[in-house]
């Protein structure tokens, strides 16, 4: 984008490039052999390489493992210890949600019957209080009646 100022140019040099050079894969040895003290000098054995080099050396034989046992069986009694702490891990948060809903439940219907006697001790109020000439029904008044050989004398 800008030009570069001639003092600045660097000079050509010649690159070199190395090509990577792939290892032989490495012969895969066998496992590992345990020194054990043997119980007698055991002779000493030559063996001669392919390429002529000889090795002179104590043949050492290799430990075998011991064998694998087998495992206990578990005690049924374990395995339903197991089990019921796995359901009732499994419970607890079904158990947690159902005491929730019961709570949440109960302050609904709390809310519901404070509700109901709020309207209607409202609308008893109302026909307590309220003025107003006519109620719409009929005064009666009551005297003493007296009734003599079934004729109404009032």
């Amino acid at each position: 984008m800008y030009p570069e100022h001639p003092t600045n140019r660097h000079p050509v040099t010649a690159v070199e490039v190395h090509q990577p050079v792939p290892l032989t894969p490495a012969v895969a040895a066998p496992a590992p052999l345990v020194p054990v003290q043997p119980g007698s000098v055991p002779t000493v054995a030559s063996v001669v390489l392919p390429d002529g080099r000889v090795v002179t050396g104590y043949a050492i034989n290799p430990v075998q493992p011991e064998p694998i046992t087998a495992k206990p069986t578990v005690s049924r009694a374990a395995v339903n210890i197991a089990l019921g702490g796995i359901g009732f891990g499994a419970v607890c948060g079904g158990l947690l949600l159902l005491t929730t809903f019961i709570a949440a439940l109960t302050a609904l219907i709390t809310q519901l019957i404070t509700l109901a006697a709020v309207i209607f001790g409202g609308w008893i109020a109302v026909q307590i209080f309220s003025t107003g000439g006519s109620k719409g029904g009929t005064t009666v008044n009551i005297r003493k009646a007296v009734i003599k050989r079934n004729h109404f004398h009032g």
